[in-house]
């Protein structure tokens, strides 16, 4: 269902009646991670993708990034320049 790389490709998906009566399938809650990581300052050229390429080579690992912080909106993370937030290791 998910990519391999996905952050739901280990979360198990689970079967739910829905207010009308039908059956829906859903991803089950996701335990967020507590992570150690780096602090990294914030440019004004920065997004998520960017961070996880140069940290892990991989631009769709963005979501390692976004775990790690308490942000509730991903993007919010990159919008103010100079804004430190973590980067995990992994």
């Amino acid at each position: 269902m998910f990519l391999d790389k996905s952050r739901y490709a280990r979360v198990d998906v689970v079967e739910v009646r829905a207010a009308d009566g039908s059956t829906v399938e859903a991803v089950k809650l996701r335990r967020l991670p507590t992570t150690a990581g780096s602090p990294v300052n914030v440019t004004d050229r920065d997004r998520l993708d960017i961070l996880a390429q140069r940290r892990y080579g991989e631009p769709t690992w963005f979501w390692h990034i976004a775990d790690a912080n308490t942000e509730l909106e991903a993007s919010a993370l990159t919008e103010r320049p100079s804004r430190t937030i973590v980067v995990p290791e992994t």
